[in-house]
């Protein structure tokens, strides 16, 4: 893959066979290579501070880092490290839209330093510098995250009073750019990007626990410490409910690529920044899949509103581009893509997509 900018994504839209663009760029957060009101969406996951693996990282931006963890000063160390993201946090105001969303995901840290072991609550801070920069904070999720059962036990164990509480979550904190975003009136684009009814129900609840039952674009070739933080079915959740198709979605934190293939299968043009210059040529390897991957989660999206349709004894509205009913009038015009060709292009790759008509022979073990 080349790592320069390349051009900017196109602006036009075939309603039966569209394209979008896919950037990788090797750059800083904290200086993105994008003009001012260049993208609808951002969905990242950032390095966790005082996480030990991101030691390294915040280090090399900030010596002060090292210097605090040296000194055994826990929180100097904690307000260093994000200060180093807040610069980042500045960056997405400008290049986001007005209205456009920010969805940042990120957990908390239980470390000890200095002797003192303490809770650095991440999120928190993340919320903290997100509002003073001028984003408006919306109801996030809680990710409830599989854990390893032996590891479950932390502390004194089964003797009280000095054990403490493992952490299983992480948090997927949403903002957005002033007030929200605006169509016109039946904008084809926006009703075609529908979720059904029952997606509504699920994904707007905030706890999602469900994540690991979704199929997965797996990357075993990846070291499991530099592997993305979430898995795909997370920022494809994310990017369906805060865009529409064709929309522009930036990872500026882009790691080994996770939002960008959730971004092409969910038929979204996407940009990434990575400071790791060795990990966006690895990404060849890991898109190999998504064209029968996003394929095999827009039949199951398909076969699941057949199931859940069809528990409903009220009749519905006939869908526009399919052959069963919806449960409001917003749903009619939904229409599922799935990623048919993938090219190298500058820059990264163009795909394009073709609509997916079918899912009613799909079963649960698919």
């Amino acid at each position: 893959m080349r790592t320069d900018a390349g051009p900017s994504v196109t602006d036009q839209w075939d309603t039966d066979r569209p394209e979008t663009a896919h950037r990788v760029c090797v750059g800083d957060a904290r200086e993105l290579p994008l003009p001012d009101d260049s993208v609808e969406l951002v969905v990242t996951s950032p390095p966790y501070p005082m996480i030990e693996q991101w030691d390294e990282q915040f280090a090399a931006v900030d010596p002060a880092v090292e210097t605090a963890l040296s000194d055994g000063d826990g929180r100097r160390a904690f307000d260093r490290m994000h200060a180093v993201l807040a610069d980042a946090w500045q960056e997405l105001r400008r290049v986001l839209v007005d209205g456009g969303v920010a969805c940042v995901n990120v957990g908390d840290a239980t470390r000890s330093v200095g002797g003192e072991f303490q809770l650095y609550q991440n999120h928190a801070r993340v919320t903290h510098e997100m509002t003073r920069v001028g984003f408006r904070q919306l109801p996030g999720v809680l990710w409830r995250k599989p854990t390893n059962a032996p590891t479950k036990f932390m502390g004194s164990g089964t003797l009280p009073p000095n054990a403490y509480v493992t952490l299983e979550h992480e948090h997927l904190l949403v903002f957005r750019n002033g007030e929200p975003r605006e169509f016109d009136s039946g904008a084809e684009r926006r009703y075609q990007s529908s979720y059904f009814w029952s997606e509504r129900n699920d994904w707007f609840s905030d706890l999602w626990d469900d994540l690991d039952a979704a199929p997965q674009i797996t990357d075993d070739a990846t070291p499991r410490d530099r592997r993305a933080a979430f898995p795909v079915e997370l920022p494809y959740r994310l990017i369906s409910m805060y865009s529409v198709y064709g929309d522009t979605v930036l990872d500026p934190f882009w790691g080994t690529g996770t939002t960008t293939l959730a971004a092409m299968a969910a038929t979204r043009n996407s940009v990434g920044v990575e400071r790791d210059a060795a990990l966006p040529p690895r990404f060849d390897d890991r898109v190999d899949c998504v064209c029968s991957w996003s394929r095999e989660r827009a039949e199951r999206r398909l076969a699941d509103h057949r199931a859940a349709i069809a528990d409903r004894e009220e009749s519905g509205y006939e869908a526009t581009h399919y052959d069963f009913e919806v449960v409001s009038k917003r749903e009619r015009d939904i229409r599922l893509f799935a990623v048919d060709e993938l090219d190298p292009a500058v820059g990264g790759y163009r795909a394009t997509h073709a609509p997916v008509e079918n899912g009613e022979n799909l079963d649960d073990e698919t």
